[in-house]
């Protein structure tokens, strides 16, 4: 037990560490990704973007619609939210584990807004991966205030409490938003948390 305890804690001397962490390279590339939808529209299109018709094709655009933004609005407040919520996350578990939470909580989304929809549309951005985020880390850091409009204190499982009800109600509505995504990612999330729940470290 001892021992799970210290290789989970420290990591060894001759590992390559990236100067940069993982929920900052995920923010960097998001944001260059966003001025290659600028001055490449067509390819970002053609290539980038999620369409379930062409998975067969294209099935590194499971992965690249993630760091994928619509427009200026879209990407700042993803990026806000990944650079607390996510960041924060990724002390407490890891690289490696935070990693693996946004991308499977990202491609979870993307199949349950498959499913929802019938394969119709297409699909960009992280919200359904960083679902996955915030709810991992309501799990693992329940006394974490969230700010409501930058005006309204609640706890963060009440804000994810909140934010799933306004997407479960909202779902099926012609909002160009993806509101199952943002569901499965959370479940996704969630389940992570339970997981881990006890078990991380604070790095």
């Amino acid at each position: 037990m001892l021992s799970d305890k210290i290789s989970w804690e420290i990591s060894p001397p001759s590992r390559l560490r990236l100067p940069v962490t993982c929920s900052g390279l995920i923010l960097a590339i998001c944001v260059v990704f966003f001025f290659l939808i600028l001055v490449a529209p067509k390819f970002a299109s053609n290539y980038l973007v999620l369409i379930p018709s062409q998975v067969s094709s294209h099935p590194w655009t499971l992965i690249t619609h993630m760091f994928l933004h619509a427009d200026m609005n879209h990407l700042f407040w993803n990026m806000l939210f990944l650079f607390f919520f996510g960041t924060e996350l990724e002390n407490r578990v890891g690289e490696r584990r935070f990693c693996l939470i946004f991308f499977l909580s990202g491609l979870a989304a993307a199949a349950g807004q498959i499913i929802a929809t019938g394969g119709e549309g297409a699909m960009l951005g992280a919200s359904g991966a960083l679902y996955g985020v915030f709810g991992c880390l309501a799990i693992l850091a329940p006394e974490i205030r969230v700010f409501l409009f930058f005006m309204i204190p609640l706890s963060i499982r009440s804000a994810v409490v909140l934010f799933a009800l306004m997407d479960y109600v909202m779902r099926g509505q012609v909002d160009n938003i993806a509101h199952m995504a943002h569901l499965t990612g959370l479940l996704v999330g969630l389940i992570f948390g339970y997981m881990l729940k006890g078990r991380y470290s604070y790095y």
